[in-house]
């Protein structure tokens, strides 16, 4: 019974780029990421920043691996929640592509963040009881995950108002990267002071924040939203790189 979990963390590694790539490669619903290409909304990162999920989805291969081959028991801490992270982000991407809904891609997202999140807070929370490479990857893919699906909450926001209401991609521009900027600097403070220390979570959101830049900058002409996108994004790693981080509270 033991080894099940890491079999089917395993399983799940694998499974997810898979599902992933079931549209652009077996031709069967539409590719994730073709609702909104070409759509010139200022919230949006440019499409190469979508990238960042072959790292997330290694990291989270790289940890199964160590789960399934080489365990510890520190491993059981975290591994029951990325189970649920992976199995509901494989349920996101055959949505995405089978059903093609906003607002049920958008709700989808929040499971996934919860799972992310809370398996971030339980290694956090036996971060400082030694170091390993096990424990460096685990940190990557719990930190980098968390990170990406709050880009992706953060950027679903406007698509979400888009659908339910007669607003094109480029009405409202300010308000709209407002209405996604706010959200992941929020989030990123409650990350750093209640979840996790992971330097990793940063990595992520920054990412996403500079494709939103170079979006504005190079394809929407949105040259101030640009600027005050970089602005943010220079805070936020501000803050965290001088004021530092609390992360889950207490003792392992």
């Amino acid at each position: 019974m033991q080894k099940q979990p890491p079999v089917i963390l395993l399983l799940l590694a694998v499974l997810q780029p898979l599902s992933g790539a079931l549209a652009p490669l077996l031709g069967v619903g539409t590719p994730i990421g073709n609702a909104t290409r070409d759509l010139g909304a200022p919230e949006q990162p440019l499409p190469v920043f979508f990238a960042i999920w072959s790292l997330i989805f290694l990291a989270y291969f790289v940890f199964a691996l160590f789960a399934v081959f080489r365990r510890e028991p520190w491993m059981d801490r975290i591994t029951p929640a990325l189970i649920i992270a992976g199995m509901l982000n494989v349920i996101w991407m055959l949505s995405a592509q089978l059903i093609v809904s906003p607002p049920l891609d958008f709700a989808l997202l929040f499971p996934i963040a919860a799972a992310a999140w809370f398996a971030a807070y339980r290694f956090d929370r036996i971060r400082g009881m030694g170091g390993s490479p096990a424990k460096l990857v685990a940190d990557m893919a719990t930190g980098l995950l968390a990170g990406w699906i709050t880009v992706a909450i953060a950027i679903s926001i406007p698509l979400t108002i888009r659908h339910f209401t007669t607003l094109g991609a480029t009405d409202y521009p300010w308000q709209m990267l407002w209405a996604t900027l706010v959200p992941a600097a929020l989030a990123a403070w409650a990350f750093s002071h209640i979840v996790s220390r992971s330097i990793w979570f940063f990595v992520s959101l920054a990412w996403g924040l500079v494709g939103i830049l170079l979006n504005n900058w190079t394809v929407t002409g949105m040259t101030w939203l640009a600027i005050v996108t970089g602005a943010l994004t220079i805070l936020i790693l501000y803050l965290r790189l001088t004021r530092g981080a609390h992360g889950a509270r207490g003792q392992a």
